[in-house]
């Protein structure tokens, strides 16, 4: 990823629960985005096929693509980094999630580009998880001390709106970015 490109304010975690429509859904997602591509039930050859059809719509729609899990697979299968807590040792873009105080402070010695802060709201991805809620969020999200967080968990452009805008970079979801059906 060039580093001059701006880091996205806008994220999909990709999730089997989209279903037929996750091809449909990266395109809708306004242009450079980002995607964190996980689908972690499909066995690694189908797993990878369906990386490289997300992988064309990225690049076409100018997204930058994370896969989430280790960086010396992501740099095989040519993603602009990789969501995991653990350290780079390379230049690619390098995000990891957290969920409360301990996480953030193993996370920080690996000096991620982007911090996943979740669940901030209910979400259907943890349903049994209980979500932190603007002030814990906001608590948790001062611990990181950077403002490269994205906040996650049943987030869409209306909860944004709820967090401090000086606490969080951007958002990232599953089910907002699903097609509406009635």
């Amino acid at each position: 990823m060039p580093r001059s490109h701006p880091l996205p304010k806008i994220w999909l975690m990709t999730d089997e629960r989209l279903g037929d429509d996750l091809l449909p859904a990266i395109q809708r997602l306004p242009t450079q985005s980002g995607v964190i591509f996980r689908h972690y039930h499909l066995n690694e050859k189908a797993r990878k096929s369906l990386f490289r059809q997300v992988m064309r719509i990225c690049r076409r729609r100018g997204h930058i693509l994370l896969l989430a899990g280790d960086e010396r697979t992501a740099m095989r299968w040519h993603a602009d980094g990789f969501h995991q807590r653990r350290r780079r040792t390379s230049r690619l873009l390098h995000s990891a999630p957290v969920h409360n105080a301990r996480e953030i402070a193993g996370v920080k010695a690996a000096s991620p580009d982007l911090f996943f802060l979740s669940p901030v709201f209910a979400t259907n991805s943890h349903s049994g998880a209980r979500p932190l809620g603007p002030l814990a969020f906001s608590r948790l999200a001062k611990l990181v001390s950077s403002d490269r967080i994205i906040a996650l968990g049943g987030m869409n452009r209306r909860n944004a709106k709820m967090l401090p805008p000086r606490l969080i970079h951007g958002w990232a979801a599953i089910d907002a970015f699903k097609r509406k059906t009635a």
